[in-house]
């Protein structure tokens, strides 16, 4: 049977239970600002559930934590995802905001006076919404020419299941980005009878540790210098711990790593025995895909090779279009063309948080972004209705005004 739940104005709904939408209700709370998360799942940061198990963070603990609740040190530098499971099903514990599971959101309309999410046990309705379902939530297979006459397994990156499957077997991997050089490391690991990666052009990659020093806790120091700059230190980091990888088929990509991510989301791949494997001869660099036939598979170059199995690492889209392609938010990859404390004169109180991936990791953006919507929900509901003082310092740090002093 279905429900209908109306919420006050200036109540927010938090479309999704994982790490960013965990981090903005509990910065929302700490404004003393009511606020319900909603999710399909029956669970906090079901995605982790259905990821490999061999699978840990790229970015160190200490850059991890969401606000409020530090990952234990037993989880170690770069927690595993079990780690991250525990983590985020205690979060969610210890949230002073309810969280209704198993709501499926299939459309959000602007009214009036605020935002109406249709959803299958009925509508939710608030002043604020804020959608953090993910920029990796739907993944994406490209339709190559013969895929569907292609007669062995042929999965996506999300679907890498046991690393045992893949012992003495013969595998294509497609795409070298952060997912397919993750994958790659694990494949370095056991013993396989063939390796090959299809690239474009070779990613971005740096080591986990140089000199004995985990580089992602450098990420902030690159998050905050000229593209250019961060660009060319990361390509003299790549130098430094692995070499000329062109001489192994990996040739660099036209934009460098900061430029890349912060242009189309692609952040730099992080080595951790690709490498190794690479100049070893366990891996082989072969270019693009042109077809599929039952047994084989075509490459650009006239290569033909049998691989037993083909794991696409070939990104996601943020499944939005469905439930937003109505309203003139997204881009045309279906990217929220806001995100933060970004607003849309047409849609004001519509948020997103986790659609951009910065080189400082996820968790530590999600904690970010969720001060920043708070307190411009915070200031905007000040400003418009005086439920409490509005201090000239809050004023001062609106969206708005910000947005004035700059162009001015």
């Amino acid at each position: 049977m279905s429900r209908k739940l109306t919420l006050k104005d200036d109540q927010v709904v938090v479309i999704g239970a994982g790490a960013s939408g965990l981090a903005a209700a509990r910065a929302l709370r700490e404004r003393r600002i009511q606020v319900r998360i909603i999710d399909r799942a029956s669970r906090p940061g079901d995605a982790w559930y259905h990821r490999h198990p061999q699978l840990h963070l790229n970015t160190h603990r200490r850059l991890s934590s969401l606000p409020g609740l530090p990952i234990p040190k037993a989880a170690g530098a770069f927690p595993s995802r079990d780690s991250i499971i525990r983590y985020l099903d205690e979060y969610a514990h210890r949230l002073d905001a309810p969280i209704d599971y198993g709501v499926e959101v299939t459309r959000i309309e602007r009214g009036r006076s605020g935002w109406t999410i249709v959803t299958n046990v009925g509508d939710f309705r608030a002043r604020h919404v804020v959608v953090a379902t993910g920029y990796a939530r739907v993944p994406v297979i490209p339709d190559w020419k013969g895929r569907e006459a292609f007669a062995k397994p042929l999965l996506h990156a999300a679907d890498f299941g046991e690393l045992a499957d893949y012992r003495k077997r013969r595998v294509l991997v497609v795409g070298a980005g952060n997912s397919g050089t993750d994958i790659l490391n694990h494949l370095a690991s056991i013993e396989t009878e063939q390796v090959w990666v299809s690239v474009r052009h070779g990613p971005v990659i740096f080591p986990v540790r140089l000199f004995g020093i985990p580089m992602q806790l450098l990420s902030p120091l690159f998050a905050v210098m000229p593209a250019r700059v961060a660009d060319a230190l990361l390509a003299l980091t790549e130098f430094i711990a692995f070499g000329k990888l062109k001489k192994w088929g990996l040739r660099k990509h036209p934009q460098g790593g900061i430029t890349r991510l912060l242009d189309s989301g692609t952040a730099p791949a992080i080595d951790n025995g690709f490498v190794a494997s690479l100049k070893a001869g366990k891996v082989t660099v072969v270019p693009a895909i042109e077809r599929f036939e039952e047994n084989s598979v075509h490459l650009s170059d006239q290569q033909t090779i049998e691989p037993d199995i083909v794991i696409a690492a070939t990104g996601y889209h943020t499944g939005l279009q469905s439930i937003l392609g109505h309203l003139e938010v997204l881009d045309v990859t279906g990217v929220p063309k806001i995100h933060g404390d970004e607003q849309l004169t047409a849609y004001p109180g519509l948020w997103f948080t986790g659609m951009q991936p910065r080189l400082t990791g996820f968790f530590q953006m999600a904690g970010s972004t969720a001060r920043k919507i708070a307190r411009a929900i915070d200031n905007s509901r000040d400003f418009h209705h005086g439920d409490s003082p509005v201090k000239a310092v809050e004023l001062l740090t609106h969206p708005f005004w910000r947005g004035f002093i700059k162009s001015s």
